[in-house]
């Protein structure tokens, strides 16, 4: 399937999508850890006996460590883009809620693991969030993702080794926006999916979260 094109609130995004969520919080880790190393070899400098090897390699470690850290925190943010990038890149995919205990709701999405969208190679996998907008919650309750493919093997440079489901509703305050996305997905998908739902746990085992059929 194609990317489900629509005009994506940024505002309503950074405070509804977990995955921006999560970038987020990396990049806070990121300069922690920068600032945390950069003392530590401050510390180092100030009180290690200038005679010992570790005076010197203990600073410059930490501190080489620390701006390696700052670096990649700072970077992760424009390697993921903006919601809007994020939505325009990736496919339409079919999810439900497998399950929704306590705060945690489990989504089931049927997604193509291949690269090219032309010979789709079908598969499960889940994620544990927050919230779905636009939903009371229920399981079984249907909430179109966009398909967010990640890492890639050399082995296997046309595949997926990993596929986040990010529901549209993460996207958009308007529930109609949401409608039009569900409406857009094959039947034959939202059915395969239905009758995959009791193999949560089977999904849930495999490598990478990703059950092929």
């Amino acid at each position: 399937m194609s990317a489900f094109r629509f005009d994506v609130d940024e505002d309503w995004a950074k405070q509804n999508n977990e995955m921006l969520r999560d970038t987020r919080y990396l990049v806070i880790s990121g300069v922690a850890l920068f600032v945390i190393c950069l003392t530590a070899a401050v510390l180092v400098w100030l009180f290690v006996d200038p005679a010992s090897p570790w005076h010197l390699l203990g600073s410059l470690g930490l501190g080489l460590f620390g701006v390696m850290m700052l670096v990649v925190g700072l970077a992760i943010p424009r390697s993921v883009g903006t919601a809007q990038s994020l939505y325009d890149a990736h496919p339409l995919a079919p999810a439900i809620i497998a399950d929704h205990t306590g705060t945690r709701t489990t989504l089931l999405a049927l997604v193509n693991t291949t690269v090219d969208d032309s010979a789709p190679r079908w598969a499960l996998t889940s994620r544990d969030v927050q919230s779905v907008p636009h939903t009371d919650g229920s399981v079984g309750a249907k909430v179109p993702v966009a398909a967010v493919g990640g890492q890639r093997s050399a082995a296997e440079k046309n595949n997926w080794q990993v596929v986040a489901p990010m529901p549209i509703a993460w996207g958009t305050p308007d529930k109609a926006v949401v409608d039009r996305a569900v409406d857009s997905i094959p039947a034959e998908l939202w059915r395969t999916l239905e009758t995959s739902k009791k193999r949560l746990e089977e999904v849930q085992k495999a490598k990478n979260n990703l059950l092929r059929l």
